[in-house]
């Protein structure tokens, strides 16, 4: 279980993954050596994943986000397990959940623009056996995105 500490060093890392033990101390005026060893027991734990870098995805020409909904035409395991396995070798596709409602699962996908989202429905997605159909969402403007989780 997390305590208030915890909850704030993980609000700082979320923040900024580079800032320092040091850093860290200062703001939540302990020790670096038990900031530090928070933050290893929280590794260890696997509270902490990852530490990643967020990019402007206009500047590394993928500012085109979709969502697309996918419905299996069957639900046999085999269907479910061999499309798994291949939409997560796409490159264009960063999030892929398994839901629940009309669709079977709901993608993330950024690519440049509208022809190669194109020529990925139509070169990738398509290809993959057991589709019945793909609804595409296309973002008209991002209102807010975030990784972080707030704690209250």
């Amino acid at each position: 279980m997390l305590d208030a500490i915890d909850k704030e060093i993980l609000s700082f890392l979320q923040n900024d993954s580079k800032i320092t033990t040091k850093e860290l101390s200062v703001h939540l005026g302990l020790s670096s050596t038990a900031i530090y060893e928070r933050v290893r027991k929280m590794e260890r734990k696997g509270v902490i994943e990852a530490y990643s870098i967020r990019l402007n995805k206009e500047m590394v020409d993928l500012s085109f986000v979709v969502f697309c909904q996918i419905k299996l035409k069957e639900h046999k395991h085999q269907y479910v397990v061999q499309f798994e396995k291949e939409v997560i070798k796409f490159a264009e596709v960063l999030e892929c959940y398994n839901v629940s409602g009309d669709y079977d699962y709901l993608l993330k996908i950024m690519v440049k623009d509208m022809p190669h989202y194109h020529q990925f429905l139509n070169d990738k997605l398509t290809y993959l056996d057991h589709i019945g159909s793909a609804h595409s969402t296309f973002i008209i403007n991002e209102v807010k995105n975030t990784h972080a989780i707030e704690f209250q």
